[in-house]
Protein backbone atom coordinates (compact mmCIF):
# COMPACT_ATOMS: atom_id res chain seq x y z
CA UNK A 1 0.00 0.00 0.00
CA UNK A 2 0.92 3.77 -0.54
CA UNK A 3 -0.01 7.25 0.16
CA UNK A 4 -2.53 7.25 -2.86
CA UNK A 5 -4.61 4.32 -0.78
CA UNK A 6 -4.92 6.52 2.52
CA UNK A 7 -8.16 7.80 2.51
CA UNK A 8 -9.90 3.87 0.79
CA UNK A 9 -7.86 2.22 3.38
CA UNK A 10 -9.21 4.84 6.37
CA UNK A 11 -12.57 3.70 5.01
CA UNK A 12 -11.92 -0.16 5.89
CA UNK A 13 -9.98 0.71 9.13
CA UNK A 14 -13.49 2.80 9.98
CA UNK A 15 -15.26 -0.37 9.35
CA UNK A 16 -12.93 -2.49 11.25
CA UNK A 17 -13.19 -0.61 14.46
CA UNK A 18 -16.80 -0.16 14.45
CA UNK A 19 -17.39 -3.73 14.08
CA UNK A 20 -15.19 -4.32 17.14
CA UNK A 21 -16.63 -1.46 19.02
CA UNK A 22 -13.34 0.56 19.13
CA UNK A 23 -13.22 4.24 18.80
CA UNK A 24 -11.44 5.26 15.47
CA UNK A 25 -9.45 9.12 16.24
CA UNK A 26 -7.46 10.39 13.50
CA UNK A 27 -4.44 10.05 15.81
CA UNK A 28 -4.85 6.05 15.80
CA UNK A 29 -5.45 6.30 12.27
CA UNK A 30 -2.77 8.35 11.52
CA UNK A 31 -0.11 5.65 13.88
CA UNK A 32 -1.57 2.71 12.49
CA UNK A 33 -1.12 4.14 8.46
CA UNK A 34 2.24 5.46 9.74
CA UNK A 35 3.50 1.85 10.72
CA UNK A 36 2.01 0.31 7.57
CA UNK A 37 4.14 2.56 5.40
CA UNK A 38 7.31 2.78 7.31
CA UNK A 39 9.54 -0.08 5.63
CA UNK A 40 11.41 -0.37 9.14
CA UNK A 41 8.57 -0.99 11.08
CA UNK A 42 7.32 -4.52 11.64
CA UNK A 43 3.25 -4.35 10.52
CA UNK A 44 2.48 -4.11 6.96
CA UNK A 45 -1.12 -4.47 5.18
CA UNK A 46 -2.53 -5.57 2.33
CA UNK A 47 -6.27 -4.51 0.81
CA UNK A 48 -8.75 -6.25 -1.38
CA UNK A 49 -10.08 -4.53 -4.31
CA UNK A 50 -13.24 -5.14 -6.32
CA UNK A 51 -13.39 -5.24 -9.74
CA UNK A 52 -15.17 -1.88 -10.29
CA UNK A 53 -11.99 -0.81 -8.13
CA UNK A 54 -13.97 -0.67 -4.53
CA UNK A 55 -11.96 -1.38 -1.30
CA UNK A 56 -13.55 -4.19 -0.08
CA UNK A 57 -11.11 -5.61 2.67
CA UNK A 58 -7.83 -5.26 4.57
CA UNK A 59 -5.56 -7.23 6.07
CA UNK A 60 -2.89 -5.91 8.71
CA UNK A 61 0.06 -8.51 9.30
CA UNK A 62 3.75 -8.85 10.65
CA UNK A 63 6.45 -11.16 11.19
CA UNK A 64 7.18 -12.45 14.62
CA UNK A 65 9.68 -14.78 16.39
CA UNK A 66 8.60 -17.85 17.33
CA UNK A 67 11.15 -18.98 20.05
CA UNK A 68 10.06 -22.76 20.78
CA UNK A 69 10.75 -23.48 16.76
CA UNK A 70 13.66 -20.67 16.74
CA UNK A 71 11.76 -19.30 13.31
CA UNK A 72 9.83 -16.80 12.36
CA UNK A 73 6.20 -16.57 11.60
CA UNK A 74 3.39 -14.09 11.11
CA UNK A 75 0.54 -12.73 12.91
CA UNK A 76 -2.58 -11.51 11.33
CA UNK A 77 -3.90 -8.69 13.33
CA UNK A 78 -6.55 -7.42 11.88
CA UNK A 79 -8.94 -8.81 9.11
CA UNK A 80 -11.85 -7.06 7.46
CA UNK A 81 -14.46 -7.47 4.63
CA UNK A 82 -17.44 -5.03 3.47
CA UNK A 83 -20.57 -6.62 4.68
CA UNK A 84 -21.41 -6.24 1.14
CA UNK A 85 -18.56 -8.38 0.08
CA UNK A 86 -18.75 -10.64 2.65
CA UNK A 87 -19.75 -14.52 1.70
CA UNK A 88 -18.17 -13.78 -1.40
CA UNK A 89 -14.23 -14.78 -1.58
CA UNK A 90 -12.69 -11.77 -0.29
CA UNK A 91 -11.74 -12.98 3.01
CA UNK A 92 -10.20 -16.37 1.60
CA UNK A 93 -8.15 -14.13 -1.36
CA UNK A 94 -7.06 -12.10 1.44
CA UNK A 95 -6.05 -15.29 3.40
CA UNK A 96 -4.18 -16.41 0.16
CA UNK A 97 -2.44 -13.58 -0.27
CA UNK A 98 -1.59 -13.37 3.23
CA UNK A 99 -0.22 -16.57 3.02
CA UNK A 100 1.71 -16.70 -0.46
CA UNK A 101 3.73 -13.95 1.56
CA UNK A 102 4.57 -15.28 4.24
CA UNK A 103 5.65 -18.04 2.09
CA UNK A 104 7.75 -15.77 -0.01
CA UNK A 105 9.16 -14.18 2.97
CA UNK A 106 9.88 -17.48 4.95
CA UNK A 107 8.16 -17.64 7.70
CA UNK A 108 6.72 -20.88 9.09
CA UNK A 109 3.45 -20.50 9.82
CA UNK A 110 0.76 -17.79 10.46
CA UNK A 111 -1.38 -17.49 13.53
CA UNK A 112 -4.55 -15.97 13.33
CA UNK A 113 -6.71 -14.03 15.86
CA UNK A 114 -10.27 -13.17 16.20
CA UNK A 115 -13.08 -12.12 18.57
CA UNK A 116 -14.67 -15.61 20.58
CA UNK A 117 -18.28 -14.33 19.01
CA UNK A 118 -16.84 -13.57 15.67
CA UNK A 119 -18.70 -16.56 14.03
CA UNK A 120 -17.75 -16.13 10.52
CA UNK A 121 -14.24 -15.11 10.75
CA UNK A 122 -13.83 -18.78 12.79
CA UNK A 123 -15.56 -20.05 10.10
CA UNK A 124 -13.33 -18.98 7.68
CA UNK A 125 -10.06 -19.88 9.97
CA UNK A 126 -11.22 -23.06 10.73
CA UNK A 127 -11.02 -23.74 6.75
CA UNK A 128 -7.59 -22.49 6.51
CA UNK A 129 -6.02 -23.14 9.81
CA UNK A 130 -5.80 -25.38 12.86
CA UNK A 131 -7.68 -24.48 16.31
CA UNK A 132 -4.99 -24.51 19.00
CA UNK A 133 -5.30 -25.01 22.60
CA UNK A 134 -3.73 -21.36 23.11
CA UNK A 135 -5.27 -19.14 25.24
CA UNK A 136 -4.82 -15.62 25.39
CA UNK A 137 -5.14 -12.92 28.05
CA UNK A 138 -4.03 -9.29 28.11
CA UNK A 139 -2.41 -7.06 30.70
CA UNK A 140 -3.27 -3.66 30.43
CA UNK A 141 0.33 -1.50 31.68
Amino acid sequence: MGDKDFFSWLGLFEGYSEFYGSELTDGKALQVWSWIIDKNHPLTGAVAIDDDGTYVGLAHFRAVPQTLSATMGLCLDDLFVTPDARGAGTGRAIMDFVKQHAKDKGLARIRLITAADNATAQILYDQVGTRTDWVTYEITV
